[in-house]
C-alpha cells in the first residue's frame, strides 16, 4: 500500500523528531498528545530544528516552510483514525502503550498500519490486543531521530510481509537506513547498549572509578563519542531502567539485573537531562558529576 498520511502519538523528544522527518520527506502529519502545551512545544522544537537545518544548508527555506505546513495537531486521539500509518511514541511503559491502542482501535480504517516506536517491549504481545496483528508492527527510531540514521523494523509473530514492506519504504524515504530485527526484548541495538550502561553503573557503584573516569575512559579508550553515563542521561535513566527491567524479565537472566544505582536515581528522580540532574547535574554552566 502507498503510505501518505501518518498519524504520530506522543509529542515528546521521539515524537516530535519522527513528525520532524516524516514531514521533510513529504508526508502528511496528525501528532496527538494528551497536553495543549506538549503539542505547542513540539511545534516549537520542530520549527527551531528545521531552521537549524536551514542554516546549515541541508535543506531549502522552501523545504523547512513545506515540513512545518505538514505537521497538524490535535488533542483527540480518535481523528489519526483514517492515517495510512499510526507510530506510537508514548512513554515506554506497556500498560500506557495498549491503552492507547485500545482506545484508538475503535476509530481505525480498514487499512491502516499500527506501529509501536518501542525500544524494548514485545511486539507480538502489543499486537495481540488489537484487531489487526497482521498490520501490526515495530518501528523503533534512535535518538535524535533527525540525526540518527538507523530504524529497526520488528516483526511481530503475525506481521504480514506487505505491512513490512510498507514500512520499509517509509525507512527508505525518510533517507534513512532499516534493520531487520527479531521480536526478542529489546531488540538488537538496546539489547546490546543498555547492558552496557548498567554496568558503567555497577562500575561507579562499586567504586570502580567515579563518573567522569568511566565516561573518560570509554570515550578515549573506545573511541565512542559519549560516556556511557553520559548516554544514560540523554537517553534519560527512568527509559534506561525500563528497558533493563524488560531484559531481566524476559530472559529471566541475572546479567540484566539492574544495578541498584540506577534504580535509586531513577528513584529520586534525577532522570537525565530532561530533569536537569542525573549521573550529572545541568543546573549551572557546564554539567558537573553528582558522584
Amino acid at each position: 500500500m502507498s503510505i501518505q498520511t501518518v498519524g504520530v502519538i506522543g509529542a515528546g523528544q521521539m515524537g516530535n523528531g519522527i513528525a520532524h522527518v516524516l514531514a521533510v520527506a513529504g508526508y502528511d502529519v496528525l501528532m496527538t498528545d494528551i497536553s495543549q502545551d506538549a503539542l505547542d512545544a513540539s511545534q516549537k522544537i520542530i520549527a527551531a530544528n528545521l531552521g537549524r537545518q536551514a542554516n546549515r544548508g541541508k535543506i531549502s527555506d522552501e523545504d523547512m516552510h513545506s515540513a512545518l505546513g505538514r505537521i497538524t495537531t490535535t488533542l483527540k486521539l480518535p481523528d489519526l483514525g483514517n492515517s495510512d500509518l499510526v507510530i506510537e511514541a508514548a512513554t515506554e511503559r506497556e500498560p500506557i502503550k495498549q491503552a492507547i491502542f485500545d482506545e484508538l482501535q475503535p476509530h481505525l480504517a480498514p487499512h491502516t498500519i499500527l506501529t509501536s516506536n518501542t525500544s524494548s517491549i514485545s511486539i507480538t504481545r502489543l499486537a495481540s490486543r488489537t484487531d489487526r496483528p497482521e498490520r501490526f508492527m515495530g518501528f523503533h527510531f534512535m535518538n535524535p531521530v533527525p540525526v540518527m540514521q538507523l530504524v529497526e523494523l520488528i516483526r511481530g509473530i503475525a506481521t504480514d510481509e506487505p505491512t513490512y514492506a510498507a514500512c520499509k519504504d517509509v525507512v527508505d524515504k525518510l533517507g534513512k537506513t532499516a534493520a531487520s530485527a527479531e521480536d526478542f526484548p529489546a531488540f538488537i541495538v538496546n539489547r546490546i547498549l543498555m547492558p552496557m550502561i548498567n554496568e558503567a553503573v555497577y562500575t561507579l557503584y562499586e567504586g570502580v572509578g567515579n563518573v567522569q573516569s568511566i565516561d573518560q575512559s570509554m570515550k578515549l579508550g573506545a573511541n565512542h563519542p559519549m560516556g556511557p553515563l553520559e548516554l544514560a542521561d540523554f537517553i534519560g535513566l527512568d527509559t534506561c531502567l525500563a528497558i533493563m527491567n524488560v531484559l531481566h524479565e524476559g530472559l529471566a537472566d541475572t546479567k540484566y539485573r539492574p544495578c541498584p544505582l540506577l534504580t535509586k536515581y531513577v528513584e529520586a528522580g534525577w532522570l537525565g537531562r530532561k530533569t536537569n540532574r542525573g549521573f550529572y547535574d545541568y543546573r549551572g554552566d557546564a554539567p558537573v558529576p553528582t558522584r
